[in-house]
């Protein structure tokens, strides 16, 4: 990896960042906690916005682009052990305990570019305001176009997936039909979502299938489907355990419950899914398991113990996924307010299964004492 003044050079020249955190402090004589930093326009230049945030107040200093890489430089050899950069490309995060020789590593771009004005509205990928058919159909919108308030929150979900739909389209083919699953759709806002942005406004060649438990769901489902002339977007009542088939190029499981969300994944590894998209949501399995004695006094506590054991299960789908061969990014889906399960995990094949992660997984089973499905159950 580049060292970090060629790093930053060429994220200016590119002018691809989309914000900057600059924190966990080396020196504690630092007077301030923390500084992110954004891009902004001013008049036909591009300028940088930094925001030191203190104890008790914020401050801002607006840099040049010539600015900002020695800016970026001469903080973290100030006092700042950790940088954390997010561009339209990468992210990157410069790890600087000496910061003569810091370590940088690169991960998939978990943030789309926003709008460069100081003042700017948020521009979303279905617009408020403007008619679409399933939105009014599945009363989100009125026909009119305008979200119904008691649904704004459900609107910006569906915008906030198909941001992040847009980000691994790339790793879709683009020379056939490209084949999705979606494990648990339930009323499918985000299944005729994927459509509709796929199929309505790209112009992609899509089959899509929202599976699900509950047949009058499925029914519901399938006849608004067929009443929007939605071709290629077909329900099925099925269990994710117990699917069949024999492709897919995307899979997404949006709060499939406990250890469904292992089948699912087990099932786009075999299947040779390109894309995951996966909400964990309700993970009890290894509540029971866990057990390690220098971390009684935090098990021993119910909330505590549930609340690593969502963490702990999280980290065996991210090392298998990674063992697999896919890159994997945890990222926010919604915010905290809509609901808890809010961390979706983002995986792309790479083709480069991971012997190291291999490695850590068995560790860890063995540290904790657990044997998780995503593990038993891998083929």
């Amino acid at each position: 990896m580049k060292n970090i003044s060629e790093l930053l050079k060429q994220i200016t020249e590119e002018g691809s960042l989309i914000r900057l955190v600059l924190g966990n402090k080396r020196k504690k004589s630092l007077p301030y906690q923390k500084i992110t930093v954004r891009p902004f326009s001013s008049g036909e230049s591009l300028m940088y916005q930094a925001e030191y945030v203190y104890p008790s107040k914020v401050i801002h200093e607006n840099l040049t682009a010539d600015e900002f890489p020695d800016f970026v430089q001469s903080q973290i050899a100030a006092g700042f052990k950790q940088a954390n950069l997010f561009t339209a490309n990468a992210d990157y995060q410069v790890l600087a305990a000496k910061p003569e020789n810091p370590r940088i590593t690169k991960s998939l771009p978990s943030m789309r570019p926003q709008s460069l004005e100081h003042n700017n509205t948020k521009k979303y990928i279905i617009p408020d305001g403007t008619p679409c058919d399933f939105m009014i159909r599945l009363g989100v919108m009125n026909d009119s176009g305008q979200v119904l308030k008691k649904h704004y929150g459900k609107f910006r979900q569906i915008n906030r997936f198909l941001e992040i739909a847009g980000d691994v389209i790339n790793h879709l083919p683009k020379d056939r039909t490209v084949k999705i699953i979606d494990f648990g759709c339930g009323k499918a806002y985000l299944t005729f979502a994927l459509y509709y942005y796929l199929k309505k406004q790209l112009g992609m060649d899509v089959d899509i299938v929202g599976l699900d438990l509950k047949a009058d769901v499925i029914n519901f489902c399938s006849e608004t489907a067929s009443s929007l002339g939605y071709d290629g977007l077909r329900f099925e009542i099925g269990d994710i355990a117990e699917y069949q088939d024999t492709h897919a190029d995307m899979v997404v499981t949006l709060h499939a419950c406990d250890t469904a969300t292992d089948f699912a994944l087990i099932n786009a590894k075999n299947w040779d899914a390109s894309v995951i998209l996966s909400v964990p949501c309700c993970q009890h399995e290894l509540f029971g398991q866990m057990e390690n004695e220098l971390h009684n006094p935090m098990l021993k506590q119910g909330i505590l113990r549930e609340r690593f054991c969502a963490i702990l299960t999280d980290t065996f789908r991210q090392l298998k996924l990674e063992e697999w061969g896919y890159e994997v990014s945890m990222i926010e889906f919604t915010s905290l307010e809509h609901t808890a399960k809010n961390i979706m995990i983002r995986a792309v094949s790479t083709g480069r299964p991971s012997k190291r992660a291999a490695k850590q997984c068995r560790e860890l089973m063995n540290f904790w004492n657990v044997n998780p499905s995503i593990v038993k159950f891998d083929r």
